[in-house]
């Protein structure tokens, strides 16, 4: 395993690449409702992504045909945009990220179209939540398990699945890095978190089972008993004091 420690040059450029995506995701927010097509968004991606300066760092990363990821309720992650069109009572995860300067950034957020059932709202606040129970623990002297071990506690403690065939990652001059980052306990502590560190931690959870399939496009990775799932992911710096969330405006 090679984790990539980033000079202060590396990390201010960094810096600006999450900036750059963040206001991407602000602009995409503002589309999701009913009657748009996953593919509009895709577009729109690629032009807001295009407009900061930067390049779409999914767009043909190991085949992969769009700058988005549009993933809809049951899908957990990678879902291709094309001709779907979103419907009231809906729930999307958009993942995306781009290149600036040579320094990809990455980010996730799970967003309701028009009214969505509590029950589905409460499945995207607890994902939201557990990513903040695990950089609570993002911290210089702790390991990588203090992190995947109280995102998925907390998670699990609502009953929910935790996805174990995904999981975070390092990033910098690639879009993933080493080390891994679960969202749930290994039996090792994993690598110890040190300064400079860039680690994409994207917690992945399900209102069901965590067993996960892929659809015949072997991209889409869909809940094995088709219930909802939810995704939140940042990147983020480990410091020598609290985390930086580089892609949180």
């Amino acid at each position: 395993m090679s984790v990539t420690i980033k000079t202060a040059k590396e990390i201010q450029l960094m810096r600006e690449s999450c900036a750059r995506l963040s206001e991407v995701f602000e602009c995409l927010g503002e589309m999701i409702k009913p009657g748009i097509t996953t593919k509009e968004i895709d577009r729109e991606a690629e032009r807001l992504i295009r407009a900061h300066g930067g390049i779409p760092n999914f767009l043909n990363y190991n085949g992969y045909p769009a700058s988005i990821c549009t993933s809809v309720n049951e899908e957990v992650v990678h879902g291709i945009p094309g001709d779907r069109i979103l419907v009231e009572g809906d729930i999307i995860s958009l993942d995306c990220g781009l290149i600036w300067q040579g320094y990809h950034s990455d980010m996730a957020r799970t967003f309701a179209v028009g009214q969505i059932s509590p029950e589905a709202q409460k499945l995207i606040d607890v994902t939201r939540e557990s990513f903040f129970r695990g950089i609570e623990f993002a911290r210089a002297g702790n390991h990588l398990n203090d992190i995947s071990s109280a995102i998925g506690a907390y998670a699990e403690s609502f009953g929910y699945g935790v996805v174990r065939d995904l999981v975070g990652h390092g990033i910098g001059t690639s879009l993933h890095e080493d080390p891994q980052v679960p969202n749930f306990a290994m039996k090792r502590r994993g690598v110890k978190l040190v300064p400079g560190m860039t680690l994409a931690i994207e917690p992945m959870i399900t209102a069901g089972t965590w067993e996960v399939d892929w659809l015949d496009d072997d991209w889409t990775v869909v809940t094995a008993d088709d219930s909802l799932a939810a995704h939140y992911e940042n990147t983020v710096l480990i410091t020598e004091g609290d985390p930086e969330i580089l892609t949180l405006r």
